[in-house]
């Protein structure tokens, strides 16, 4: 083996690190346009989504990382969340990539034990790329309820940086679709093997009751919340959960929707960002103090 041989593997590692920086790097003002309160409106019912993947449901259900859960800590377990949708919308090389490690070390422990019913490992990235798959689900979502569908080159980049999401955890970036039109062919092929269960059932009908607050929550408000997080979900997903959608809450929602609309359309840009803007900023105080993302 020559020198030039030897020394190649260090050269392409290199390669591979560079490359990640870039991807750490990358310009995402495409996708920012997302960053609205539908996205935050949304949110449980993109966890619905997420846990709809067997493995991913019983990893978070099972999770020994208990300290960041939702139901033992749900302030942390909602903070991490939502910095890590800041990071990567909205964050720049240093944070994604610090938030990535961070990521690294909690995801260390979410692993099946031998005779687990369902087996799993965060690390593995066909899930880590249906996870990232969902929060592109959910940006485009609060984009085209916000400002109508995505249309033309603005629709390519908004793809295209839909990616963060899985590069900023350890998704290889040949993992995501390479255009639109191949993730829908992902997205229809993945709905066919999706399974909730009777325990991730319960454990999600759980979070839609809002538990993990640990008090009582008035009967009317449990109503509002459970038609949000119905409507917000596709079909498919409605009746993964048994979750009867009616005519009526059709309307509600659609009235609910207009009303956010029009709020959203009058409110500066500051204001419509300001849920994601106050995480990143946690996170960027974070680590100029020096204190644990998680």
């Amino acid at each position: 083996m020559t020198a030039h041989q030897e020394a190649a593997p260090v050269v392409r590692q290199g390669s591979r690190v560079s490359r990640r920086r870039e991807l750490d790097a990358m310009d995402t003002r495409a996708l920012r346009r997302a960053v609205n309160w539908f996205l935050l409106v949304g949110g449980t019912s993109n966890v619905i989504m997420q846990l709809a993947m067997q493995p991913v449901g019983y990893g978070v259900m099972q999770s020994k990382v208990t300290e960041g859960s939702l139901f033992g800590n749900p302030k942390r377990r909602v903070r991490t969340t939502l910095g890590y949708i800041a990071v990567a919308m909205l964050g720049g090389a240093d944070e994604r990539a610090a938030y990535r490690l961070a990521t690294n070390r909690s995801h260390a422990r979410v692993k099946s034990e031998p005779g687990d019913t369902v087996p799993y490992k965060a690390f593995d990235p066909a899930l880590q790329k249906w996870v990232a798959a969902c929060l592109y689900m959910g940006a485009e979502s609060a984009y085209t309820l916000q400002n109508g569908p995505l249309e033309g080159d603005f629709a390519d980049d908004f793809y295209r940086q839909g990616m963060v999401f899985g590069t900023t955890l350890q998704m290889p970036e040949d993992a995501w679709p390479a255009s639109r039109e191949a993730f829908g062919e992902y997205w229809d092929e993945t709905l066919d093997d999706l399974v909730i269960d009777d325990p991730v059932r319960d454990y999600l009908m759980r979070i839609v009751r809002l538990e993990y607050l640990g008090r009582r929550i008035p009967a009317w408000l449990l109503r509002i919340r459970r038609r949000t997080v119905a409507g917000h979900l596709p079909p498919v997903f409605r009746d993964l959960m048994g979750m009867a959608w009616s005519d009526e809450d059709q309307r509600a929602l659609d009235t609910s929707n207009r009303r956010i609309k029009a709020v959203q359309k009058l409110a500066p840009r500051w204001l419509r960002e300001l849920p994601i803007r106050r995480r990143l900023r946690d996170v960027r105080r974070r680590l100029a103090q020096r204190v644990p993302l998680f």
